[in-house]
């Protein structure tokens, strides 16, 4: 099949201004740019008047955690605005490797009872993914605390050498077999007390493998600095590739967040670190996530710390510490075993239930076993938009499809577009390279990210601020804006 698409203006990714050219498309490859004014392809796109980019990536994502990439294959929620590419196995919990067969890592975002699994290494979670057809393109980082669980239980302790060697061990063979990184989930309960030293060692195994360690920080709030500067002392004493998961501005902290901002500029020279930021005041969030971090590190687990709540002394210091958040603004996105409370406010739940805001917070923890996860307006947009437009600074969403967010037209990478264009906070091509040449780059990926003869066909046809048609490894996926059903994804391997 031939596909070409003509008249239009290539941003290519790299940061480079535009250049009026034809793209043409040959089965899932781009054949060649250039003047093509009498050739008859299969399919034509008129791009007069619009953009060509490439395939949008997106590197921080969500679909494993809440296992819609199998219950909902489409994906068209990031496939509509643009993304070709996402990357899950964030935040230290990943699809696999499974030592014992379990997902239960998974259980902070979803019901994991729900999938069956027939693998337990990278090589036959593979095997597994390509028997199905997706949307989107997929990647998956190695996820420590999935691992980590397996080897050393799920009630957290420090980990032997003897055990620490097979924790290396199966990290480096999950690299080897295609994942594109390991992530670390340093702000939940489970690995919130994980040894620096642990955390050189699988670095240094990341890096000597030229993968990427990304890390949801130990703490975003009061002690965002020290772990900012612990995961930038990291990457110098490694040398390994870092991205700080979802470096979102929380409100209360602003000031703190710029520091960590300028900590990165100063070390920009000496590492490869880079951050991961949606354009958005709004956040996804553990219920679990808005405890003070004294309560992780008394709870070594789930059970541990559901019981430590129930301690009139530590629930009444616990009360006194919660954030302040507009409970009519916080929507419960899921609640394990309390389906019913989904999409409801946290303002709603309260007054069913006749309690205060905190008390009705430390409810749904209580009910739902911390499983719950809220949507919370608690991110300060002006320090955003700042932060868009820094050197280390990559678009993501943070989310899945179909989308948690609750509003049905939030789409972070549209959204970062048009406030590049209204704003005027950058130019086109450089806020092109945040979502396409710039994550590719961070993972290794060396054909896709970029127009470029012999590079998949992953291209996106945008016009007057909006998506117009996208094309997935050659196949047109939108149309005009609508999704046309095609699942043409493939799963990516390092």
């Amino acid at each position: 099949m031939t596909l070409l698409i003509k008249n239009g203006q290539i941003i290519d990714g790299l940061g480079k201004p535009a250049s009026k050219n034809d793209v043409l498309v040959k089965n899932e490859k781009i054949a060649a740019i250039g003047n093509f004014p009498r050739y008859k392809a299969d399919e034509t796109i008129d791009a007069s008047g619009s953009y060509i980019f490439p395939g949008f990536i997106d590197i921080n994502t969500d679909s494993d955690h809440y296992l819609t990439l199998f219950s909902h294959p489409q994906q068209e929620d990031f496939l509509i605005q643009g993304v070709t590419t996402i990357v899950g196995g964030q935040c230290g919990a990943s699809l696999a490797p499974l030592i014992y067969g379990s997902l239960d890592s998974l259980k902070q975002w979803t019901d994991v009872s729900k999938r069956n699994v027939n693998w337990a290494t990278f090589d036959e979670f593979y095997a597994v993914l390509k028997q199905k057809k997706f949307g989107v393109n997929f990647a998956t980082l190695v996820g420590h605390t999935t691992i980590r669980q397996d080897i050393a239980g799920e009630t957290f302790r420090n980990i032997n050498l003897s055990e620490l060697k097979i924790l290396k061990s199966v990290l480096a063979r999950s690299l080897k077999e295609g994942a594109f990184g390991f992530s670390t989930g340093l702000g939940y309960n489970y690995a919130h007390q994980t040894d620096y030293l642990e955390l050189v060692e699988l670095a240094k195994i990341t890096a000597d493998n030229g993968a990427l360690y990304t890390t949801h920080l130990r703490n975003e709030k009061e002690g965002i600095l020290f772990s900012v500067n612990e995961t930038v002392n990291l990457a110098k004493k490694t040398g390994v590739k870092t991205l700080i998961s979802h470096f979102r501005p929380l409100k209360g902290f602003e000031k703190d967040y710029e520091e960590c901002l300028e900590l990165i500029n100063k070390n920009a020279t000496e590492t490869d670190i880079h951050f991961d930021i949606s354009p958005t005041d709004v956040s996804i969030v553990a219920v679990c996530a808005l405890l003070p971090n004294w309560l992780k590190v008394k709870s070594n687990d789930e059970k541990t710390m559901l019981l430590n709540l129930k301690n009139r002394e530590i629930h009444e210091k616990v009360l006194k510490e919660l954030p302040k958040i507009k409970s009519e603004e916080t929507f419960i996105v899921s609640a394990p075993y309390h389906e019913y409370l989904a999409g409801k406010t946290l303002k709603s739940f309260n007054q069913n239930r006749r309690l205060t805001s905190g008390e009705g917070l430390l409810k749904l923890i209580e009910i739902t076993e911390g499983r719950a996860v809220l949507f919370c307006k608690n991110i300060n947009i002006k320090n955003v938009i700042k932060a868009l437009s820094h050197e280390k600074a990559i678009i993501a969403s943070n989310n899945s499809s179909p989308s948690k967010s609750l509003i049905p037209d939030d789409y972070p990478f549209l959204k970062f577009l048009k406030l590049t264009e209204e704003k005027k906070i950058m130019a086109i091509e450089k806020a092109v390279h945040k979502i396409t040449g710039l994550p590719a780059a961070k993972l290794g990926l060396k054909d896709r990210g970029f127009v470029k003869e012999g590079n998949f066909a992953d291209l996106v046809v945008f016009k007057s601020g909006e998506i117009r048609d996208v094309i997935l490894n050659g196949k047109i996926g939108v149309k005009d804006g609508r999704f046309q059903n095609v699942l043409s994804g493939k799963i990516l391997k390092r």
